[in-house]
């Protein structure tokens, strides 16, 4: 399930990485970066925290894929049917967090970790990448401005936590916290303020 999880976040994220770095009119290595960054990031945190190998250096598979979206991303020209109205952004980045929230929350539990710790892990693993890739590009790291964002990584990872760690269960948390995040996106949803 873990790998599975991991695969889906990193294509998902490769593609916003990729629209991100075209739309801030990076060159060719800039969005190569931005990509690279958005994908992998947060799973290398991940790893890192947890005490594990880091999957995207001991694997070729991450770094295969993030190249393959970003040379289908400029074949396919990606960026061009996106600007308008930023739906395969929305799309990509919305099953991107959930997988890497749930790939996060799968991990914390195998390391034993405590309700507090996997919430944490699988939070750092959907939006560490994005935050690097954001100050990079000096901009304000989405999860901060970007409305329920942070909450949907959250919610997943006590799904995950809570309820029994297979397939089914698996894909329904994926459905639901893809189905939350777009909503969230469309209605405008946020947290109260203090």
């Amino acid at each position: 399930m873990l790998e599975i999880t991991d695969i889906i976040g990193i294509v998902a994220f490769a593609i916003s990485g990729f629209i991100i770095g075209v739309k801030n009119g990076l060159d060719l290595l800039g969005i190569i970066i931005s990509a690279f960054l958005t994908a992998l990031g947060g799973g290398i945190i991940r790893d890192v925290i947890a005490d594990r190998e880091i999957y995207a250096f001991t694997d070729i598979l991450p770094g295969i894929l993030v190249l393959l979206v970003v040379l289908i991303g400029i074949y396919f020209k990606f960026h061009r049917f996106d600007f308008e109205k930023n739906r395969l952004f929305l799309l990509s980045d919305s099953i991107g967090l959930v997988s890497f929230a749930i790939s996060g929350a799968i991990v914390g539990e195998m390391k034993g970790f405590n309700i507090f710790g996997v919430a944490t892990l699988a939070l750092i693993t959907a939006v560490g990448g994005g935050m690097f890739r954001d100050m990079l590009i000096n901009h304000i790291p989405f999860i901060l401005k970007e409305k329920f964002y942070g909450s949907i990584a959250i919610l997943v990872a006590l799904l995950v936590y809570f309820l029994p760690n297979d397939f089914f269960y698996i894909l329904t948390i994926f459905i639901v916290g893809v189905f939350l995040r777009i909503i969230a996106h469309i209605r405008n949803w946020q947290l109260p303020k203090i």
